[in-house]
């Protein structure tokens, strides 16, 4: 049979939607017939290709369509990849939220029965944890963006040249800068920068004296930079503020479980006028960019239009209210991504040891090695854990089989073993993973 009788012998747009209406009831008979239409043209260009396409092609093809239309595509997943801020699993992992039905307060004050503003919901938690009022965006890049904006448009802002960044997916600190309406002053070199590189390069078209901290990489050896107290004092000298991007966002100090990172109120106290961070980061709490510093220049950002613009919602704030609340009251094991932080490796290899106990046909060796914090954050700074190396013939089969269950699994494969770090799973996921576990058995 050639091609042309081949595409004669595939079914009518009509056709193809009658027999999937009568397996999908209640789906609409708009989205049916579309569906039939894309696998009608699906078949078609196999056909073409050389390949073999007939009506039972395009039912299936519909049918999974439709199927896949009905399911969720953002879903719970299991990671035991040990990467507590694992970017493409949406970085700091949320605790249970009772998300308010209905309607909500958000813009309304219910003492004097005026409408309000919603960074009240986060406003008092913020002064109390950082000395500081603070306003919150969608996201650190948005932060940067409507700090610079409103503090440089069109004047100069001085950076060193080391902390010209990329901060992710191509996201530049120049073409921030640039986009911004700041003219970027770059001063010193890659590596060594000192305070009188900023004071030769102070005009009177500087308005932003800007630190970036670097939370997604390391220069190490024969550097050099002012110590943020050294650049605060420069800044009032000239009456130019001081603008810190932490990134990070560390707000509750991780140096004992050894984490080193800047603490944010540490920051503040040492002198910036103004520092911005991620919420989702060490935070511990949803996507969110947040700016605190002096009330006046926080003052000045929020009358920004663009604060409008960047703003973040109803869910957003209370998942930040509910985070907040929990570091203030130091709550550390409430907040997932600073739990899986403190965990022990001794703590970890009991859990293991647990979990083989109880699925005895999982095959597995449990081996020394580490847990990192990623989203960008801490660079080469690793945590002792436990793994879990399971032993399979193919490494990548078994990850593939691990991805598909239901919920996912996401491990890690590391010298072509597949490795399991309970670091980053929840105590009441384990039972779900030792039955995916044994599944590969």
């Amino acid at each position: 049979m050639d091609a042309g009788e081949k595409l004669r012998g595939l079914p009518s747009v009509h056709e193809a939607a009658e027999r999937l209406a009568a397996d999908a009831p209640g789906v609409p008979h708009a989205l049916v017939v579309d569906e039939a239409r894309r696998a009608l043209e699906e078949a078609r260009a196999e056909i073409r290709a050389g390949r073999e396409a007939n009506g039972a092609f395009v039912e299936r093809r519909a049918a999974a369509a439709l199927e896949a239309l009905a399911r969720p595509s953002l879903q719970r997943v299991i990671n035991a990849t040990g990467v507590v801020l694992h970017t493409n699993l949406g970085r700091a992992p949320l605790g249970p939220l009772e998300l308010p039905a209905g309607y909500t307060n958000l813009e309304y004050d219910l003492a004097s029965g005026r409408r309000g503003k919603r960074d009240a919901h986060t406003g008092a938690l913020f002064e109390r944890l950082l000395g500081r009022p603070a306003i919150a965006v969608n996201n650190n890049a948005a932060a940067v963006f409507l700090a610079l904006h409103e503090l440089a448009a069109g004047y100069e802002v001085i950076v060193s040249r080391g902390e010209l960044i990329e901060i992710g997916d191509g996201f530049r600190i120049p073409d921030i800068m640039a986009r911004s309406g700041a003219v970027l002053r770059e001063v010193g070199t890659t590596n060594k920068t000192g305070i009188e590189d900023y004071r030769a390069a102070i005009t009177e078209r500087t308005r932003l004296l800007l630190r970036v901290h670097p939370s997604n990489f390391r220069i190490q050896g024969f550097t050099a930079r002012p110590a943020l107290a050294e650049l605060a004092a420069l800044g009032r000298e000239r009456q130019i503020p001081v603008y810190e991007d932490l990134g990070s966002g560390c707000v509750a100090d991780l140096r004992p479980y050894g984490i080193e990172e800047p603490v944010v109120a540490e920051s503040l106290r040492a002198g910036a006028d103004l520092v911005s961070f991620s919420g989702d980061k060490l935070l511990g709490g949803p996507q969110a960019g947040i700016l605190a510093g002096r009330p006046a220049l926080v003052a000045r950002l929020r009358r920004n239009p663009l604060f409008r613009a960047l703003r973040v919602d109803k869910m957003i704030y209370q998942a930040l209210e509910v985070t907040l609340r929990r570091l203030l009251l130091e709550r550390w094991d409430e907040i997932p991504a600073l739990r899986m932080i403190r965990q022990t490796e001794a703590e970890i290899r009991r859990r293991a040891e647990g979990l083989l106990a109880r699925a005895r046909n999982v095959r597995a060796e449990l081996i020394p090695g580490e847990s990192v914090i990623g989203g960008g954050a801490t660079p080469e700074q690793a945590i002792p854990t436990c793994l879990m190396a399971l032993a399979c013939a193919d490494v990548v089969a078994a990850a593939r089989k691990l991805r598909s269950g239901e919920p996912p699994v996401i491990a890690r494969i590391e010298d072509d073993r597949l490795l399991v770090d309970l670091r980053t799973v929840f105590p009441a996921e384990e039972e779900e993973l030792a039955v995916a576990l044994q599944a590969l058995s």
